[in-house]
């Protein structure tokens, strides 16, 4: 989904969405001496961060639109459902980075992956409501399924394995695409990043020295993209005169950045945030168009 946040004042829902998501935290586990000091600096500055945030989505996605009542809207055909493994990607590293958050509060480790998770979801959550309430779009249940699976993700990984051996990531490539459709495409690089979805590739990279014998720092990747979107379904495409979007897989090689941690902690966030994004790699890509090599694809 790609327009404008219908009324500012769903900024507020959605913060206070945020708080009640994790206000339990500064209760939980006093025995297990949890930093409450540290807990509620987390609260307010998540709340500020959440905030700026979803002002940053005011401005790109929902400036232009109307209220409307609230209504859902079926796009699962739309973009050729690229968008839908945006919304798994954030839920995702909401869900990892609110845990991580939460145990350097010294909430014990299960118990921070389960809060993780559940706000994972939810802070995504009000994104739906103002979609539900713009003009433009709906709400997507495609969309809460996929912001519910990203956090599913994350929570079941850390239970199986207590820990993360596979790790979602973005790569990004400007396109020729978005300059015939700038308003929907977006109009410059930061822009284009959002919106231009021929441009987006999501990853699974996975850690294969936790399974086999392998280069700690080495991981093997398979990513998921497509071409050809000028318009959000292909029916709209071929009207338009362009031809057919097709999809792409992709095989890679990704480097584990926290095989680099050190005891410095700045520098593992640094680590942790830069572990977000593929690396460029040699690739092979496999589509309906054929296979080919790319020697340094993003």
């Amino acid at each position: 989904m790609t327009t404008t946040l219908p009324a500012r004042s769903k900024h507020c829902l959605c913060l206070l969405l945020f708080l009640v998501s994790i206000s339990g935290f500064s209760q939980v586990d006093s025995a297990q001496h949890v930093n409450k000091r540290r807990l509620r600096g987390l609260v307010i500055g998540g709340a500020a961060a959440y905030g700026v945030t979803l002002a940053g989505l005011n401005h790109l996605w929902y400036t232009d639109t109307h209220r409307q009542s609230f209504r859902f809207f079926n796009d699962n055909a739309e973009w050729k459902q690229v968008d839908k493994l945006g919304h798994f990607y954030s839920a995702f590293y909401f869900s990892d980075g609110t845990s991580r958050a939460l145990q350097a509060c010294q909430v014990p480790a299960r118990k921070a992956d389960l809060w993780g998770a559940l706000t994972g979801f939810a802070v995504l959550v009000p994104v739906e409501i103002f979609d539900g309430f713009s003009d433009a779009y709906g709400a997507s249940t495609g969309d809460l399924v996929a912001d519910a699976a990203g956090a599913a993700f994350y929570l079941g990984q850390s239970y199986l394995w207590n820990e993360v051996r596979i790790h979602p990531k973005f790569s990004f490539h400007r396109t020729d695409y978005a300059p015939q459709r700038p308003n929907t495409l977006g109009k410059g690089l930061p822009d284009e990043i959002l919106k231009d979805y021929n441009g987006q590739t999501y990853w699974l990279s996975v850690d294969m020295d936790k399974f086999i014998h392998f280069p700690k720092w080495l991981n093997l990747a398979v990513g998921y993209g497509a071409q050809g979107m000028v318009y959000a379904r292909d029916s709209q495409n071929l009207a338009a005169g362009y031809g057919a979007p097709y999809r792409q897989y992709y095989l890679s090689l990704d480097l584990d950045l926290t095989a680099f941690k050190t005891r410095s902690k700045v520098w593992n966030t640094l680590l942790f945030v830069a572990g977000m994004i593929k690396v460029p790699a040699p690739s092979v890509e496999f589509s309906a168009r054929g296979t080919r090599f790319h020697a340094f694809y993003f």
